[in-house]
């Protein structure tokens, strides 16, 4: 049983909290303004309560053979929820974050902190500027997960943006990036319009009822530029509790369908979610 306090805290980007799982010991929610941002169980780090975040997990655990340490770099940080889990299923991964909101990662950092040999760097920086800065070839994996308020700024949606990821990335890299939308996809398929131009190899994670148009919410974008073991990722997805679907090949373009790249001067923050679409309480 979980008695511990809710934490409140101004943060630079709204107001977030921290609420205990009662039902799990140290294991905890962050909301921000209402949103959930992140679920952390700090005895049970592999334990990922989010159904993207599974679905992150299980890329990330297909990226490489299993126990491999890896050089990753998030661009988002949330409750280090990612990072935690890859450092606990790829110990010696060496790991950097960046999160815009450094009152967020105080937060964070004071409450929920992370084990001393986690590997974790953490860094109060916005994503795109630290793209353009950072060396090229220095990293396995680029989990994009960045969200300001509960939309996607726009300046992290272009091709500019797409091929400063691909520039970080080694050459056997992955992107991932955790997306919103709702049909008719807009924001969705111009951002894998966006991706083709820079990267040969596209899939699609996402829930049957989000893909058929009958709700908004999360997606998973993965792209490399070396072929992706879907097979695997389509049965572990299809087994988790909320099942998704992997789309790839064929009928993926067939989804990306007329979509554009998106340019600077076109870019937009993703969608508003509805009322209610990630909202608790």
């Amino acid at each position: 049983m979980n008695d511990a306090l809710p934490v409140s805290r101004t943060v630079d980007q709204g107001t977030a909290k921290l609420m205990p799982d009662v039902d799990r010991d140290r294991a905890w929610l962050l909301t921000v303004d209402g949103a959930p941002q992140s679920y952390v169980d700090l005895d049970v780090p592999t334990h990922l309560e989010f159904e993207y975040a599974r679905r992150l997990g299980h890329v990330l655990d297909t990226v490489a053979e299993p126990g491999r340490a890896l050089d990753v770099l998030h661009l988002g940080g949330g409750a280090l929820t990612l990072p935690r889990y890859a450092a606990a299923t790829r110990p010696g991964s060496r790991q950097d974050v960046v999160e815009y909101d450094r009152g967020l990662l105080d937060l964070v950092v004071e409450h929920l902190p992370l084990p001393r040999d986690a590997g974790i760097a953490l860094h109060g920086a916005d994503a795109g500027e630290w793209l353009e800065a950072a060396p090229a070839d220095v990293a396995d994996v680029i989990v994009a997960d960045v969200f300001g308020g509960s939309r996607v700024p726009a300046h992290l949606t272009t091709v500019a943006y797409a091929r400063a990821a691909e520039r970080v990335l080694r050459a056997d890299g992955v992107y991932l990036a955790n997306l919103a939308d709702a049909a008719p996809f807009a924001f969705l398929r111009s951002q894998l319009a966006t991706l083709a131009t820079v990267f040969e190899e596209l899939v699609l994670i996402a829930e049957p009822g989000v893909l058929r148009g009958r709700r908004f919410g999360n997606a998973v974008l993965v792209a490399a530029h070396q072929p992706l073991d879907v097979a695997v990722l389509a049965r572990r997805t299809a087994a988790d509790a909320f099942p998704a679907r992997v789309r790839h090949g064929p009928a993926l373009r067939d989804f990306i369908g007329a979509a554009t790249p998106v340019r600077e001067e076109d870019a937009v923050p993703s969608p508003e979610p509805p009322d209610g679409a990630f909202g608790i309480g």
